[in-house]
């Protein structure tokens, strides 16, 4: 079981719509401080929030990030960035690189830097959001990266698990921020997308699925690949 209560909480994104309410909702839990991180800080209204900057695709920011935040106990990776079109025949190649360095290498080489700080607690966490996309392949290198994230959570879960940290892949369909703009589908508030993956969290929950999409999705994988793309179905 894991506690936010008096931890000390990086978030990654924490500008962003989900990342804004993650630092917000963690000291709703009790947490002594959070490090508020992105490429370019802003100020926040609360002295128990420390802004940092860190740029995930950036090794050397990385490095300094770690340095100056050495009492995390919780790490939230939220950072993330979609291209402009799911087509990925169409995405560009610098579209594609950015979605693997920001969605992909970002939040793993970040849970490899920060994992000696979270082991030094006993009861580390680390937090990685995922996508329903991650099972899901309509978005083209974002769903590419984010099945990648999801593979890579379940491995430094398995290695992290002995040190005492509890690796937590949280799911979700549309959450309504600016990334799913483009989108009518039913969107997550992400409050209450928030909430769900803190709430499982400290129940102790290794895979958070936080809405109806991703529940489908993920029970879909067991089925043929044409029940889950009826479009591959032979045409009668």
């Amino acid at each position: 079981m894991s506690s936010f209560k008096g931890a000390v909480v990086l978030v990654t994104g924490a500008n962003g719509g989900i990342g804004t309410h993650f630092v917000h909702e963690a000291l709703a839990r009790g947490a002594a401080k959070v490090y508020a991180t992105a490429r370019t800080p802003r100020t926040w209204d609360d002295e128990r929030v420390v802004p940092l900057r860190l740029d995930v695709t950036d090794p050397a920011s990385i490095t300094a990030a770690v340095a100056a935040a050495p009492d995390v106990s919780i790490l939230i990776n939220n950072a993330g960035a979609s291209p402009s079109t799911f087509s990925i025949l169409i995405q560009t190649e610098e579209e594609i690189r950015t979605n693997v360095e920001v969605n992909f290498l970002g939040p793993l080489f970040l849970a490899r830097a920060f994992a000696p700080v979270l082991s030094a607690h006993g009861r580390g966490v680390v937090i990685d959001v995922i996508s329903a996309m991650s099972w899901y392949a309509a978005g083209g290198i974002y769903s590419a990266t984010k099945a990648a994230l999801w593979s890579a959570t379940n491995s430094l879960r398995l290695e992290l698990a002995p040190a005492g940290v509890h690796v937590v892949g949280a799911h979700v369909g549309y959450v309504d921020t600016a990334m799913a703009a483009h989108s009518d589908d039913p969107k997550t508030d992400p409050a209450d997308f928030v909430r769900t993956v803190l709430d499982g969290t400290e129940a102790g929950a290794y895979e958070i699925l936080a809405d109806e999409t991703s529940r489908q999705v993920k029970a879909a994988l067991s089925g043929p690949v044409e029940a889950l793309y009826p479009q591959l179905a032979p045409s009668t």
